[in-house]
Formats: C-alpha cells, structure tokens, sequence
C-alpha cells in the first residue's frame, strides 16, 4: 500500500491511503544492500540458470496434472466430505459478518477498526500463503458462493467461451485502485460502497451464469487458484489429492483468455505498488495539474499496460521465430506466475508479519492495538526481498524453458527462448530498481 507521503515545502499533501502500512525497505539511503551487488547477482542467477537449462534439460518433464504422489485415502475423505466444505462454507460467512460488523458499527477510523486491515492484509496478502500451503482456498471460503447456493438459478445460461477470466482481471484491476489510489481508502463508506458494488456484481452474474461464474469473475478466487498453481498440494486428472512439484501444476494452468490480462495486473499493480513510495512520485502527485488521484490512477493504469506491452512483444518475438506457435501470449503466460509470486513477497512480506497480528488483536477487542516488531532487520529484510523478485524469476525461466522445448523443435528450442530470457532480465532489473529507487 502507499506510503507516508514525503512533504514538498509549500505544497500540501497529497491524499493518501488511510492505512499507515509500510512494507518496503525505504529509499536506496535506507537499503542496507549494495545495488551492484543486488543487480549483479540476479542477473548471474538468471544467466546461470538460462545457461544451465540449455545445455542439460533437453525434453519436457513436466506433466501438468498427471503428476503427484497420491495422498492416504483418509486424508482425500476428509478433504473432500461434504461436512468439512461445509465447516469452511461457516466459517467464511461467519468472518464475513464479524467483517461487515465491524464496518456498520465500528468507528471510522483504521486504528480503532480492523476492518481496514482485515481487506489489505488478511485477506488480499494472506490469501498468498494460505493459497501456497493449502491451495485454492478462497473457493471453499467465499461468503458469495454460500449466499449463491441457498437460490442457485434452475437454467444457468453458458459462460462465452470467449470470456475466460477477463472479469477476474478487471476486478484485480478496480481492487487495486482502490488499495493504492483512492482517497479515504480505509473508510467505512468506501469499504461499504465497495463490498455492495463487488457483491452485486458477483451474485448477479451468478444468477445469470451459474456458479462458474465465480471460477471466472471473482477477483479474489482467481487469484487464489493461480497462486495455487504454485502448491506442492493438487489434484490429478482423476480427481486425486496429491503432492507435487508445484512446477507440473503450474504447468497444469489452463490456456485461456484472461491469463495474460490477469498476471500483468498482478506484476503491474505491484510494481505501482513500489514506485508509489519513491520520493520523486509523490512530488508528482502533489504537483500534477491534473491532482493527486487522476495522476495516481494514471500511474497504476501506465504500470500494468507497461507490463502488459512487454510480454506482448516478447510473444510477438515468438511468433515471428516460429510461426507454427499460434497462441504465443497464453503459451507462456504460467512462466509469469513466479514472477508475479517473487514481487508479492517482496513487497507485502513485511506488511503481513506487522499489520496482521495487529489486525487479529484489533478484532480480538483490543483497542488501538500496536504492530508488531518486524522479525528482520533492515539487512534480512532487504535480503529477502531480493531474493524473492530472483527466486520467482529463476522459476519463470525454468517454467519457459520447460514449455518451450516441448514446443519447439530441439534445434530452435533454446534460441527460441531468448526473448523471454530478455523479459525476464528486464522484470528483474526493474523490480529490484523499484526497492532501491
């Protein structure tokens, strides 16, 4: 989330998210960590790596979800008994209430009021773990789709094939904005107008669609299924529960429109996300003749397009190389997952470890609830940080690599990947930029 902003001398300052939540590193002053080194590094872990690959992995191992060792039966029927869906179906809509409870009757005012921090923190960043560990979560968690049920439609009308989950994205997109752009964000009317506008929305597509829709258009189940996408837990074809490489789930990620749209919201909005604290943004904020928010939202709408326009020609580079690849951006959009994972982690590690044990004491009844201490220094924290936005890039390139040889033919397979090497270098170097501008 936005930062403090940095005063102008004779300027006011600009509007910003009600919610004091820090979780980068600070300026390059504040960054205990050399940027030649941090820069460096990543881009021999990224050549390494690319070198590694080409020489040594010849032929496609992965196997998408065919893969995994199953787990004991007992686990699979608890996992899948109609009581423990309906335990968790519970226990979303009783945090959902306790959530709109709060909203009605608590004070306007996030350090009075965990609503605030229940929205950007437990849910919007805790969804990152609780998705990695126990995969797609939110599915089982959402108040919408219990609400759905109690008056499912009886001749649900079929989703546009050319739908996918374009809804979804544009749903990131607008939750977003309203995490690092809109004014007031913490208050209990913004939060109210937005939960009534995004339920209205869910509910009545469902009604129209069927509950697929939620698959398709709930923002926060799509991003939960894609992080999934990276859980050592899945399912088989057949329906099994099984542990696995998360690679051959990721691999298993389903080709279709949206996929793109969706990942570059979460890599753009990210990267806005870290630009957002630079000193030099908030001046233009406070400058802009066209004021703080339509700036800002320019700003947030130029990131995503920005990463959107560079994987459009690193696919674009594809076709040309290969012009039996008739479907280059969806191809290779699951290679951008742990990119998009790396960036998560980098940025909203050290908010979630802070604000949320606040946020759960708030909720708990305690009033004006402190943060806790960060378990990092500044030095482990710049570390980690680091070592994430490489990390996810390191993992991208596996996952491209994988894909591309069993796309091209061998004798074109590793040059073939050049432009995606050449993505993944400048998503590196711009996301390390970003924690050290």
């Amino acid at each position: 989330m936005t930062g403090v902003p940095v005063p102008v001398p004779g300027l006011p300052l600009a509007p910003t998210s009600g919610l004091p939540l820090a979780h980068g590193v600070g300026s390059q002053h504040d960054l205990p960590l050399s940027p030649f080194y941090a820069y460096a590094g990543a881009f021999a872990a990224l050549l390494v790596s690319f070198l590694a690959l080409g020489l040594l992995w010849s032929s496609s191992r992965f196997r998408g979800d065919r893969a995994g060792r199953p787990l004991p039966a007992a686990v699979q029927r608890v996992a899948d008994a109609p009581a423990t869906r309906t335990t968790l179906r519970l226990l979303g809509a009783a945090l959902a209430l306790l959530f709109l409870a709060h909203l009605l009757l608590g004070p306007d005012d996030p350090d009075h009021n965990p609503a605030p921090g229940a929205l950007y923190v437990l849910l919007w960043v805790g969804l990152v773990p609780a998705s990695l560990l126990l995969g797609p979560v939110w599915r089982l968690l959402t108040p919408l789709r219990a609400l759905h049920a109690l008056r499912p439609p009886r001749s649900p009308r079929p989703l546009p094939a050319a739908l996918g989950i374009r809804p979804a994205a544009v749903g990131l997109l607008a939750f977003t904005w309203l995490e690092l752009v809109a004014p007031d964000n913490t208050s209990t009317t913004t939060l109210l107008i937005a939960l009534a506008v995004h339920s209205a929305v869910q509910l009545l597509g469902a009604a129209r669609h069927g509950e697929r829709w939620f698959a398709h258009a709930d923002p926060f189940e799509v991003y939960s299924s894609l992080l999934a996408r990276l859980s050592p837990l899945g399912r088989r074809a057949d329906g099994r529960l099984v542990l696995r490489s998360p690679f051959h789930s990721l691999d298993s990620t389903p080709q279709i429109p949206g996929l793109v749209a969706t990942v570059c919201v979460l890599l753009g909005s990210t990267a806005y996300d870290g630009l957002s604290d630079n000193p030099r943004w908030i001046t233009t904020l406070q400058t802009s003749s066209l004021g703080p928010t339509a700036t800002a939202t320019l700003g947030l709408l130029a990131a995503v397009a920005l990463a959107a326009a560079c994987y459009g020609l690193c696919a674009g580079a594809l076709r040309l190389m290969d012009r039996t690849l008739t479907t280059p951006l969806t191809s290779f959009a699951h290679s951008l997952l742990p990119i998009a994972l790396g960036y998560l982690v980098a940025h909203y590690f050290s908010l979630f470890v802070t604000e949320g044990p606040r946020t759960v004491i708030m909720a708990a009844g305690t009033d004006n609830a402190l943060a806790s201490a960060p378990p990092l220094g500044p030095g482990g924290l710049a570390t980690l940080q680091v070592a994430a936005i490489v990390t996810g890039h390191v993992l991208g390139v596996v996952a491209a690599h994988d894909r591309s040889v069993r796309l091209f033919p061998p004798a074109r397979a590793v040059a073939g990947q050049l432009p995606l090497f050449v993505l993944m270098i400048a998503y590196t170097l711009g996301g390390i930029g970003l924690l050290i501008a």
